[in-house]
């Protein structure tokens, strides 16, 4: 018999009454029923119950185990009696009657407890990550992720592309977050850097004629972390393609992202790919005040400010008078209560604003009527012209902002999907896609009136050459996003393989040529022997199972994340460095003021 093991804790069935087996894993749960002792074993794949008493020859010592010690046992499989059969479990018709017991590694008391659902606060979890791993849930979110990677590979694969490794260490290159910097021993004064994406590597693949590439690849950012962020490094499916249209890479990743959730979705329905809208960026910017928008909710916001203009509402008939201002309108179906409505104006406090508008239309003595302070100041001809325009009718509210638009998107959209949510209009068991496309290149400061890059400067302007000539801040790029459930999962472009329309791209935004050269130097000077059009996208791989495994903390999906602070706790990093390794890297640190 192996020296650990015949059968894993969820393999043995009634098949294997009489046997006599060897398992070993850890002590789940220990039950004592008055002289016979059960004991929950557990592995990777399963539990077993295994039993004892006095007759059993090593009675005493399994007297002593606790929960998690692990074990060695071996015993003859009994069948269970029918009324104390578990179902739930592979091995609920069996149990394991323990002749001989080997503790192969004792356990100190327990700073959290692995059996059942407690909860610990999460510095304890991660202090203690191997033992927060051994939970049911954290052991079924890691095998979610490496079934998802293996599919993701195997769609991949299926439709041509062979997987690349690039560098880990390469030059510094900014890409909208800070580096983390690496110091040379034999460059003194000189530095690495983790590569936040395999962006330029990729694109000299397709420049070295490898037509599809892809990658599981690891990327490193020092960004201040969110709930759906790591604050250092995180997985990407990595693609791109030469000789391709915005159109051919969207009918290329979207069957494999479809796939993925169709394959882990736990039977929650998926939006066909090939009916995944394209919206664009302004048209997501004023329909739901996000370019990673929710579209299980249907809540749309319009424009309503004509409605207002010259009217008895004096903050948004004054406000309008300003140019490049607005006002906008959230529809609330069934909202229209005053309750509600005064909910959703302290959640506009909240948020840094004096409050929201609002209307609610109810039933009154000569029919429908609207109600709520805007109504009264705008009048009934005006109330009822936007209740049509919004499409609303008894029982429903309308919610208003004003301003320039980007000072008040951001909350709009909050505000959209918090009216979503408290209403119940959000369709929970959905996967919902959206491409969002035409973001603008070019963005200008309104203090400094200075053009500066809004989107990724490498995407090819919508027009070549020509677009640049025109108004900057009319130009577009060929660039992408893929929206799901209100996360960003992929994000992509046709790439400016172009030199001179890279180097008119960055003049202006202020950057000279000799500066280009200088920072990417290496893939100016490749595309001046004949790239290809080309383009691709990443998709994230902890963002992706996060969804999958219904998790609202990209933390619960990560093997070892760091926490909030971007520390280790379980490893103590980062840590100070020893004398000796500075003075080999000619560094000095020097000390911060606390």
């Amino acid at each position: 018999m192996h020296a650990y093991r015949s059968h894993t804790c969820a393999e043995l069935n009634k098949s294997n009454v009489g046997e006599t087996v060897r398992l070993s894993g850890w002590v789940h749960r220990v039950r004592d029923h008055g002289g016979l002792l059960f004991i929950d074993l557990r592995d990777h794949y399963g539990i077993t119950q295994v039993m004892a008493d006095p007759d059993s020859p090593v009675f005493a010592e399994i007297e002593k185990v606790r929960s998690e010690w692990c074990i060695r046992i071996d015993g003859n499989v009994m069948a269970r009696d029918d009324s104390l059969v578990n179902p739930k479990i592979p091995t609920g018709e069996i149990e394991v009657f323990i002749r001989d017991i080997e503790v192969l590694g004792k356990s100190e008391e327990l700073p959290l407890m692995v059996f059942g659902e407690q909860e610990y606060p999460e510095e304890t979890r991660l202090r203690y990550r191997y033992l927060d791993l051994r939970r049911e849930k954290m052991q079924n979110n890691m095998l979610l992720r490496s079934n998802m990677i293996q599919s993701i590979r195997k769609r991949m694969w299926d439709k041509g592309f062979n997987e690349y490794q690039t560098p880990i260490i390469t030059a510094s290159s900014p890409e909208g977050a800070r580096d983390f910097l690496v110091p040379s021993r034999l460059h003194p004064g000189k530095f690495y850097a983790l590569p936040q994406a395999p962006q330029q590597f990729k694109q000299l693949m397709m420049v070295s004629g490898f037509d599809k590439y892809f990658q599981i690849a690891p990327c490193f950012r020092d960004e201040d972390p969110r709930a759906d962020r790591s604050p250092t490094d995180f997985y990407q499916l990595d693609m791109e393609m030469s000789f391709v249209t915005q159109q051919d890479v969207f009918d290329t990743i979207a069957p494999v992202i479809a796939g993925v959730f169709e394959e882990f979705g736990k039977g929650r329905k998926v939006d066909a790919a090939q009916d995944w809208p394209q919206i664009s960026y302004k048209d997501a910017a004023l329909w739901y005040g996000s370019d990673k928008p929710d579209l299980r909710n249907p809540i749309k916001m319009q424009v309503v400010s004509d409605h207002f203009r010259g009217s008895g509402f004096a903050i948004f008939a004054n406000l309008l008078e300003n140019e490049g201002t607005e006002i906008r309108a959230i529809p609330a179906p069934t909202g229209g209560s005053r309750k509600f409505c005064d909910r959703m104006n302290k959640f506009a406090q909240g948020e840094g604003l004096p409050g929201m508008g609002y209307i609610f239309w109810r039933d009154g003595a000569d029919g429908m009527e609207a109600a709520g302070p805007l109504a009264k100041n705008i009048g009934p001809e005006r109330t009822e012209a936007i209740r049509q325009q919004l499409g609303l009718g008894v029982g429903d509210a309308a919610f208003f902002l004003g301003g320039k638009p980007k000072s008040f998107e951001a909350v709009a959209g909050r505000a959209r999907n918090v009216i979503g949510e408290e209403l119940g209009l959000i369709d929970k068991d959905r996967f919902a896609f959206a491409w969002i496309v035409d973001f603008p290149i070019y963005e200008k400061d309104e203090e400094s009136g200075k053009i500066d890059f809004e989107h990724n400067p490498f995407s090819m302007p919508q027009g070549g050459m020509d677009a640049l000539n025109g108004d900057s801040l009319d130009v577009r790029g060929n660039q992408y996003d893929l929206a799901c459930n209100g996360y960003e999962l992929v994000s992509g472009a046709i790439r400016n393989h172009r030199p001179e329309i890279m180097f008119k791209a960055f003049e202006i935004a202020g950057y000279g040529k000799e500066e280009v050269e200088k920072r990417f130097g290496g893939m100016v000077n490749a595309f001046q022997y004949g790239a290809p059009p080309h383009g691709g996208c990443a998709a994230g791989i902890d963002r992706m199972v996060m969804l999958l495994a219904d998790e609202a903390n990209i933390r619960e999906v990560i093997m070892f994340p760091m926490n909030q602070r971007a520390e280790d706790l379980m490893m103590s990093a980062p840590s100070e460095p020893m004398n000796d390794q500075l003075m080999e890297l000619g560094l000095r640190v020097i000390p911060q003021d606390k």
